[in-house]
């Protein structure tokens, strides 16, 4: 496993995984909807799967001396990875937003744990979505990508839309830095709980759909 995960960063990884990551200082914007800074992330894994296709990556791994699954985990592995180290890099920005930028958001939900928490989830829905679309048949990435982003972009509209129309969320969660802590934390581990047990569903039902793939 420590191999395979190697081989994803080192061969399959697509330099635009990395620019990505930087795009969580998009809380810097003043007023713009923060949602989409995960959107980019999500985006590179597109650009990930399809240049694995053009590159015959998965053909390079099953010859590898590796299980199936094995090769199913180690992708998920890496794609979870960069979605978190988005939201993790993305948590001192919020801090150094606030000291500097010390103002609301007017469109949508403020740069806090809150949004980390909501985001998880987004993510965790995508990587069920795509995933378990992708690994029936590796060859096709787009139809996989746009059911998963269109079904992004309606929760992150309506997400967006509750700051607005949701007391929960329009006057506890949708505040800046430490108010309302405790719902915020709440919220958060909602959503890490959530993208943990979406994420994990994609993995199991894309090793077993790829495990019986006729390659």
């Amino acid at each position: 496993m420590k191999n395979l995960l190697y081989k994803e960063v080192r061969l399959a990884l697509h330099p635009t995984n990395f620019i990505f990551l930087t795009f969580f200082l998009m809380v810097f914007i003043p007023g713009y909807p923060y949602y989409v800074a995960p959107f980019w992330t999500i985006l590179g894994v597109n650009f990930l799967c399809m240049n694995g296709r053009e590159n015959h990556d998965v053909d390079y791994s099953l010859l590898l001396p590796v299980r199936k699954r094995d090769i199913v985990k180690a992708r998920i592995t890496v794609v979870c990875a960069l979605e978190l180290l988005q939201l993790l890099l993305a948590v001192p920005a919020f801090i150094i937003k606030d000291a500097v930028m010390p103002m609301d958001n007017p469109l949508g939900m403020e740069a806090n744990l809150a949004f980390v928490g909501i985001s998880l989830v987004l993510l965790g829905v995508f990587n069920l979505l795509f995933f378990t679309r992708y690994y029936k048949n590796t060859n096709k990435v787009g139809a996989p990508f746009v059911v998963a982003m269109a079904v992004y972009w309606v929760l992150l509209i309506l997400a967006e839309a509750m700051t607005y129309f949701v007391p929960f969320f329009q006057y506890e969660l949708d505040t800046r830095g430490t108010q309302f802590l405790g719902a915020k934390l709440a919220v958060l581990a909602v959503g890490a709980a959530a993208f943990a047990a979406l994420t994990f569903l994609a993995y199991r039902s894309s090793a077993k759909s790829f495990e019986k793939l006729d390659l």
